[in-house]
């Protein structure tokens, strides 16, 4: 089928509108390439550093005649979805050395838990730990010494940093190996309703630990369908990954044999090979418009609508709300995963999982067939599962039926016409909502604004019994430049029991959700931010706010706030603790949220 008219539109505009940025870029790259493999231009002494730890592979390293893969890596024990990680560098080394050719470590990243911040002071370092990743990945790959990556990571700010790193040093080829999500555990709609038992006093904290252990027990990547799993989506849509690799589970022969067939393709894609594939070739914009679709057919995460755009501008490409709007008003949203449905990511892997969802996108053309992927020329490759033969992997067709059609959909009977993300705009800014797991009657709501300037004064309201009647919960003053822009998930089993009694709530907020966050209507991301003098900043208690996923309007209902003079918070709180002292630079010279909130690009 030819390619939908609106993807091709938006392609298009993306494509001019990135034109001034997108061509330096790849000349850029096209010039590094051009001096050949980077460790024939150290010196003897510049090599013989790079060479000292790997003593095996000291003399292959010192005849530069085979491909040296660069390892960056994001493994700690904290994440679970990193903690598999801990063996992959010895298998890949392995892997390399079989083949007759070198990996190292190049260097780690960091990687913070958000399930561990979530709600806590840490949680305002969460954002900007993107750009710590990016800037630590691209101080391992400074050394010179590679002739492509493998980047080993999964969760929520860790692939996107790595991304921006991987186009950074688009001249070599970038591919990523990810860990798979642990085994199921305790469904995820059982967990949050015993975390609405909790913030009623129905149960107590002994029985919230049980449940949260239940559900969070192994090591993998947490089942339900938040950013990290989001981020792995991604990387398949994008070309990155190997086809079907993402939701594999854990230290399984499969997993492994992924792994070492992730080596081994990554060697044949260096410029010493016949098949070169620099990252600065996969990551070009429609690569991204693919990736869009399929955060849209997915019902994803919102906080990829931050990261994209920061994750395309270091490759040249200029992404704005309006693509993410215009793409999801043609994606059907064909998968129902918690928190959009009660199912979590290996039921979603088992039901066909990303292998249908590409075939039936690229049928119905609603993706670009011809793009460039570490896996080959073109997506369609993408349509297919891996299978193991002995502990060889090898790749058949995908399912091109749905094996559960109450998790996955074809994309000509979805369970919504229409994409799970929503761009907002009017007199209070500019901001997005995620639909997916949103009621269609609470689509709309429009009710008096209680303005609050963080998290814990909502809770503290919600214990005192002030919310009985419908409310706009504003939370302002939580952008990038107040304090780091945190996730405000916490918020989530109050303002859920709010609604379970029967009040028409959302919440309106210049910070951030989950990506696990779903079925209370949560107008976020809105810029400018108060911090700045945003509209949110004139907003006052008991102003009519009207939050309209259905027109895409965010307004204050008879009000001028141009006559208004901006509330100003005192956000010297902010700077000190937990090292927050440390990101005040990061505050201060933050982009706006619909540009990616970024420092670094």
């Amino acid at each position: 089928m030819s390619l939908n008219a609106t993807i091709a539109e938006v392609t298009e505009r993306i494509v001019e509108r990135s034109a001034p940025l997108r061509r330096p870029y790849l000349d850029r790259m096209a010039a590094a390439a051009e001096t050949g493999p980077a460790r024939a231009h150290l010196t003897c002494g510049n090599q013989a550093h790079a060479y000292a730890g790997v003593v095996p592979d000291q003399e292959a390293l010192a005849k530069g005649r085979a491909p040296n893969i660069g390892i960056v890596t994001a493994y700690n024990d904290m994440l679970s979805a990193h903690q598999p990680f801990e063996r992959f560098p010895q298998l890949i080394r392995d892997t390399a050395r079989a083949q007759g050719a070198t990996a190292q470590v190049a260097g780690g990243v960091p990687a913070m838990c958000d399930g561990v911040t979530q709600g806590q002071p840490g949680m305002e370092l969460s954002l900007f730990s993107r750009d710590v990743i990016a800037l630590a990945a691209g101080v391992a790959l400074s050394h010179n010494c590679f002739d492509a990556a493998l980047y080993l990571g999964v969760c929520d700010k860790i692939v996107p940093g790595l991304i921006i790193a991987a186009a950074t040093f688009g001249h070599i080829p970038a591919l990523f190996l990810p860990a798979g999500p642990m085994p199921s555990g305790l469904p995820n709609d059982e967990k949050a309703k015993v975390r609405q038992l909790f913030a009623t006093g129905e149960v107590g904290r002994d029985r919230l630990m049980e449940a949260e252990m239940a559900s969070y027990h192994s090591p993998g990547t947490c089942t339900f369908y938040g950013t990290a799993n989001s981020n792995q989506m991604l990387m398949e849509f994008m070309g990155l990954h190997l086809p079907g690799s993402s939701f594999v589970n854990p230290n399984t022969p499969l997993r492994d044999a992924l792994t070492v067939a992730g080596v081994e393709r990554a060697l044949e894609i260096t410029a010493l090979g016949n098949d070169y594939r620099p990252a600065s070739q996969v990551l070009d914009e429609k690569a991204f418009v693919n990736g869009i679709v399929g955060l849209m057919a997915t019902g994803g995460s919102t906080n990829l609508v931050l990261h994209l755009p920061a994750m395309a501008r270091a490759a040249g490409v200029v992404l704005e709300l309006e693509d993410f709007d215009a793409i999801s008003s043609v994606t059907p949203l064909m998968a129902k995963v918690y928190p959009n449905g009660l199912a979590d990511v290996n039921h979603f892997h088992a039901a066909g999982g990303l292998g249908y969802l590409i075939g039936e996108l690229l049928e119905g053309g609603l993706l670009h067939p011809d793009t460039t992927t570490v896996a080959g020329d073109g997506l369609a490759a993408y349509a297919q599962e891996p299978k193991l033969t002995g502990d060889r992997v090898h790749w058949e067709p995908g399912p091109r039926e749905s094996l559960n059609d109450k998790i996955v959909r074809p994309a000509a009977d979805p369970f919504q016409k229409t994409g799970g993300l929503k761009q907002l705009k009017g007199n209070l800014g500019h901001g997005i909502m995620k639909v997916s797991a949103v009621a269609p009657e609470r689509h709309v709501i429009e009710a008096p604004a209680r303005i609050f300037h963080d998290q814990e004064a909502v809770k503290a309201a919600f214990k005192a019994g002030e919310f009985t009647s419908d409310t706009i919960v504003v939370v302002r003053f939580q952008g990038p430049r107040a304090n780091g822009m945190p996730e405000l998930h916490s918020l989530t089993p109050t303002l859920s029991v709010l609604q379970d009694r029967g009040l028409k709530v959302a919440l309106l907020t210049d910070g951030r959700m989950s990506g696990a966050s779903g079925k209370v209507p949560a107008a976020i991301h809105v810029s400018p931010e108060a911090a700045v003098g945003g509209p949110l900043a004139r907003l006052r208690e008991g102003d009519i706010v009207r939050v309209d996923a259905m027109a895409g309007t965010i307004e204050a209902v008879g009000v001028d706030l141009s006559t208004r003079e901006p509330a100003v918070a005192d956000l010297s709180g902010n700077a000190h603790g937990i090292g927050r002292e440390l990101f005040e630079a990061f505050r201060a010279h933050a982009g706006p949220a619909d540009t990616g909130a970024a420092n670094v690009v």
